[in-house]
């Protein structure tokens, strides 16, 4: 869809029906202190085959046709059938907004509680959402649900959660009186348990971890979860690599109060950062704290099959100040490409990508484990990710793989300075024996 810009002649018009003289009157009501005063950082106009370059160029960024990555920590490259870009793009399904009239917007209402109901099969729980922005936002609406549920002062949070999700909550519940508090990791990279025995108490309104956690380790969420009930707080698991509800057991069995992630391994490209899929599920007794809204099915006047917004407790919907959430919006079209993924593959197919990502990720850890002077230093089980100790500067191998055509591992020292020089790598199903042994081999170069 090509975009023209407002001439000089319409902008004029434009003022003119509101009563304005000028742009800068839209802002009058503004305290001028919060005003910028300077020019954005964006290029002059230039002529149109310019900008189209210009955005060709960017759009180029998103993707790295000629690189083989290994990067991973919350976003993953995973294969995407056909169909789902051909059905998500029909018009359709990129045209329409939230669907405010059940009347005409059966068919999204419909993909929206296909989705619904397809979140709570992998995640073992009763109610799903639709949906929210990405997995860091979804952290940061789990915790401010688990507050409205269980009004305690404390978070307690898994050291192992995904940083940036921590960092958004601490921005979430910076004003609101709710503190944070870390539970370390043991030798295994998992929560360790005699940590949050020492931390969890009475003032702890919920205990939130990550399976497969930010190292790749899965959590022994039956004991997390015990201990957490045992202290009368809320228990929260995060899944910030969806692919892996393919092939572990859902955190509902180990009886999860809310479980909440990212659901890009679901037909998402990594693009530049998005759009994403944030998804949260949980018990039905937690249902009225749920942010966002709900799709339900019921019967029209004749008895036919029909889909309503159910429970919608956004502030476009029901009063500001009773809203549970004020930016969770409409991303359904996210949900309909996941919905579309994960009803192509049915139930055998992502189990058997999940086990093309673990067995994968095994051949690969055993690989560059054997290179002299790599180490794993976390011994806990993982998924598709895994944390290596390299004998060389992280960011100097880095910069020798990528000058040979390869992305290495996420440097972890910004994030986790306790694992020395240390690196996670990500193998998916994309990546051929081939491509790792090719890694293997770029590595040993890069540590010569």
């Amino acid at each position: 869809m090509s975009y023209i810009s407002l001439g000089d002649k319409d902008k004029k018009e434009m003022l003119e029906r509101i009563g304005a003289s000028s742009l800068e009157d839209l802002y009058c009501c503004l305290p001028d202190e919060v005003l910028l005063k300077r020019r954005l950082a964006l290029p002059e106009a230039m002529p149109e085959a310019d900008l189209l370059r210009r955005f060709e160029d960017l759009a180029a960024r998103n993707t790295y046709p000629s690189y083989l990555s290994f990067l991973g920590a919350g976003v993953y490259q995973h294969f995407v059938p056909s169909v789902v870009d051909y059905l998500s793009a029909r018009g359709e399904f990129i045209t329409p907004y939230t669907p405010y009239q059940p009347e005409i917007s059966q068919g999204t209402l419909q993909i929206i509680f296909e989705y619904q109901t397809l979140i709570c099969q992998l995640t073992g729980m009763d109610i799903s959402n639709a949906s929210l922005y990405d997995g860091a936002m979804a952290a940061a609406e789990a915790v401010l649900m688990a507050s409205r549920l269980n009004a305690k002062p404390k978070i307690l949070v898994a050291r192992s959660l995904h940083p940036e999700y921590t960092a958004t909550i601490r921005t979430y519940i910076r004003s609101l009186g709710v503190r944070i508090e870390e539970v370390g990791f043991g030798p295994d990279g998992r929560l360790d348990p005699s940590d949050l025995a020492r931390k969890i108490d009475k003032d702890t309104s919920a205990v939130l971890v990550q399976s497969p956690n930010v190292f790749g380790v899965v959590e022994d969420l039956k004991t997390v979860g015990e201990l957490a009930h045992g202290h009368q707080a809320l228990f929260a698991v995060a899944v910030a690599e969806a692919a892996s509800l393919g092939l572990l057991e859902a955190p509902g069995a180990f009886g999860a109060d809310v479980v909440f992630g990212e659901g890009q391994s679901f037909g998402l490209a990594p693009s530049f950062g998005g759009p994403y899929l944030g998804f949260m599920a949980c018990k039905k007794e937690h249902l009225r704290q749920l942010p966002g809204r709900i799709a339900g099915q019921t019967q029209d006047i004749d008895g036919r099959r029909g889909f309503v917004l159910t429970l919608s407790t956004r502030e476009q919907h029901i009063r500001r100040e009773k809203a549970t959430s004020n930016i969770c919006t409409n991303q359904a079209w996210c949900a309909l490409r996941a919905t579309i993924f994960l009803e192509t593959l049915g139930r055998d197919g992502l189990r058997e990508m999940a086990l093309q990502n673990a067995h994968k990720a095994r051949y690969a850890a055993g690989v560059l484990g054997r290179i002299a002077g790599v180490k794993r230093p976390l011994s806990g089980p993982f998924f598709n990710e895994f944390v290596l100790t390299l004998p060389k500067d992280v960011a100097a191998v880095n910069a020798r793989l990528k000058d040979k055509g390869a992305i290495g591992g996420l440097d972890l020292r910004p994030f986790y300075p306790e694992l020395g020089n240390s690196a996670l790598f990500c193998v998916t199903e994309v990546h051929t024996r081939e491509d790792i042994d090719r890694l293997a081999g770029l590595m040993e170069e890069a540590l010569r």
